[in-house]
């Protein structure tokens, strides 16, 4: 007889604790679909430092204006399981969005990240402003840890330094990333250039990985234009197997530490012994002299099949080639005779 009243008190039994479990599947709900805040607002800007308790990333919620009450928040967030899944960063969350919104962004780690953009040809120098920005680290700091001599050594690229081994490109980070992630990226995204036609390419020319790239350094500083640069890559491809210096003004003013409008003779003498005086040294500099873009390393691997010895620059950014000193004095006079009509109309 007792066995028919135990029977009749466990569907009761289950009935309570279904309810139970619907109120708070129900609480979840609500509270995952209930504003963080009373007032929408213009978006907030939120960092979460690595290793923080959940706690202290709701008092910053709190404090920043993003929930108006922590109590319903900190519920929600423990019964699925996300005060156990914030990521820390830099996020932009606004005020007055759904409690599930802001959790899946925190979960998610749906960080603050914006662009920087190096364009072809940049030298480190050129760059150091625009990295530093990203890392949020002081310029001296940068510029010191981007040429150290010894920085290539942790990221295997054949050069005698970074400098035409951090690829052109525009990246996308996260604020407040570390400089060995934006190093490594754009390393990475240097040697994702190199596919196996263009080794096997490398291989059939007898050049080294950091000379190629230091001849395709030189060819992206020459040309305006992306169609001269198969025809200037031909010069010097011509020229150092002739046993010509390629006599580069840009390897000059590389050595002169900076950019200028025109390369006096005088200047020029200054750096006499410089290793990247090509004017003086023969053959190709001991490295890369800014960052080739991708254009200007498939020319330095594919030059245009010409005999031209020399080239000069035109005033609207293309170039003329010639075959002998006497041509090539000749097209300086012309493009002098264009400088001189572009200047004075």
């Amino acid at each position: 007889m007792n066995g028919p009243v135990m029977s009749a008190r466990r569907p009761r039994r289950s009935v309570v604790l279904a309810t139970l479990g619907l109120l708070a599947l129900g609480s979840v709900v609500l509270g995952l679909s209930a504003r963080g805040s009373g007032e929408n607002g213009p978006p907030v800007e939120v960092t979460i430092p690595p290793g923080a308790s959940f706690n202290s990333v709701v008092d910053t919620l709190l404090k920043r204006g993003i929930l108006s009450g922590g109590r319903s928040f900190r519920l929600v967030a423990r019964l699925t399981g996300a005060d156990r899944q914030i990521r820390s960063g830099r996020y932009e969350l606004v005020p007055g969005s759904p409690r599930s919104e802001i959790l899946e962004a925190l979960t998610s780690g749906r960080v603050m990240t914006f662009g920087m953009t190096i364009p072809e040809g940049f030298t480190i120098a050129d760059m150091v402003s625009r990295v530093a920005e990203t890392v949020d680290l002081p310029t001296e700091t940068v510029r010191a840890r981007l040429a150290d001599p010894a920085a290539h050594e942790g990221w295997a690229v054949p050069g005698p330094g970074l400098e035409g081994y951090l690829f052109p490109d525009t990246y996308l980070f996260a604020r407040g990333v570390s400089l060995d992630v934006v190093i490594d990226a754009m390393v990475k995204r240097y040697r994702s250039v190199w596919t196996d036609p263009r080794n096997t390419r490398l291989e059939e020319l007898d050049m080294s990985e950091n000379e190629l790239m230091t001849l395709a350094s030189i060819i992206q500083a020459e040309a305006a234009q992306v169609a001269d640069m198969p025809t200037i890559s031909a010069v010097y491809h011509n020229r150092l197997r002739l046993g010509y210096r390629l006599e580069a003004d840009p390897t000059v003013l590389y050595a002169l530490g900076g950019h200028r409008e025109r390369l006096l003779y005088a200047a020029m003498d200054s750096v006499a012994d410089h290793p990247y005086n090509t004017y003086t040294q023969r053959g190709l500099p001991p490295g890369p002299i800014a960052a080739p873009g991708e254009a200007a390393i498939q020319a330095a691997l594919y030059p245009a099949d010409v005999s031209f010895l020399y080239f000069v620059a035109r005033p609207g950014g293309s170039h003329i080639f010639t075959n002998s000193l006497a041509e090539h004095n000749q097209a300086r006079e012309v493009a002098r005779r264009e400088r001189d009509a572009a200047a004075n109309p």
